[in-house]
């Protein structure tokens, strides 16, 4: 699986250590991980991530592959990670942590997002079922959960006899480099009416989206287009505005969150370069 072909590829190199023994009483072997910079004249240079590269004679090669890049920084984030900066769309957001999780509840909207338990990771709390039970009969009378499609905590309140919390499918948490996304766009003249960290942009009565931005990310919520104007660009054109304020403060990456049957949506933010980083769905007990 090596050979010419993989330079410039990443790949994994197991060789011989010449002079040295194994724990077996054989021949040490290494494994070393980098890219091929060159393969020839019986020799095989790869650049690991750290360090000078390492030119490797072909006859020391024991076994070898290409293997997929290594995921950038934001897509190696924890979904935890990733939901935790979310909160920031919500600037009256009331939460409570329950160990690893995070009870939610707003005054002002009644949106799933801002009113359910994320329970996206194991809690480390005794009796944490029951907190999220008592947690909301004061507050929306009705208990909601966010988890990871087949994970633990999908477990524990399927246990209990909660089911999805509506038909809807999935909704996908996505990421995108805020360079890649605004690439080619065009951002309109638009109306920005901010409030710390969070801005609300209008294209007159046609269109708006919410932003916010904290740590160095800037995600999106409420894009919305009036029925009678929707086919026009105007999502694009809400994105390239929200995107540009990101970027202007420092944002480098992007993110939002979508119903996985939205399929105008999708078209529309893979176009912009947006991947999904995880799903997750919305669970309830029976009526």
């Amino acid at each position: 699986m090596l050979g010419p072909h993989v330079v410039g590829q990443r790949v994994v190199v197991r060789r011989v250590l010449r002079g040295e023994t194994g724990p077996s009483g054989g021949p040490a072997l290494t494994d070393l991980l980098g890219t091929c910079l060159s393969w020839g004249d019986g020799t095989c240079v790869v650049q690991p991530e750290t360090g000078p590269a390492v030119t490797i004679a072909l006859a020391d090669i024991v076994s070898g592959k290409p293997v997929p890049p290594r995921p950038s920084p934001r897509h190696r984030i924890t979904p935890l990670a990733a939901q935790r900066r979310a909160l920031a769309l919500w600037p009256d957001l009331t939460t409570e942590p329950l160990g690893d999780w995070t009870l939610r509840h707003s005054t002002t909207s009644t949106a799933r997002r801002v009113n359910s338990v994320l329970a996206v990771a194991p809690s480390g709390v005794d009796g944490d079922f029951e907190r999220v039970l008592e947690f909301y009969a004061s507050r929306t009378g009705r208990p909601i959960a966010a988890v990871l499609p087949d994970s633990p905590e999908d477990a524990l309140f399927r246990g209990h006899g909660w089911g999805l919390e509506s038909n809807d499918a999935d909704t996908l948490f996505q990421i995108a480099p805020v360079s890649q996304a605004l690439r080619g766009l065009d951002v309109p003249d638009a109306t920005y009416d901010e409030d710390g960290d969070v801005v609300t942009v209008r294209l007159y009565d046609r269109a708006m989206g919410v932003a916010a931005y904290g740590h160095d990310w800037v995600g999106f919520r409420s894009i919305e287009v009036a029925p009678e104007q929707r086919r026009q660009g105007l999502g694009v054109a809400v994105m390239a505005a929200l995107l540009e304020w990101g970027a202007e403060r420092g944002a480098t990456t992007a993110y939002l969150q979508v119903l996985g049957d939205n399929v105008a949506a999708l078209a529309l933010y893979q176009r912009l370069g947006f991947v999904t980083h995880h799903a997750y769905r919305y669970l309830a007990p029976p009526d």
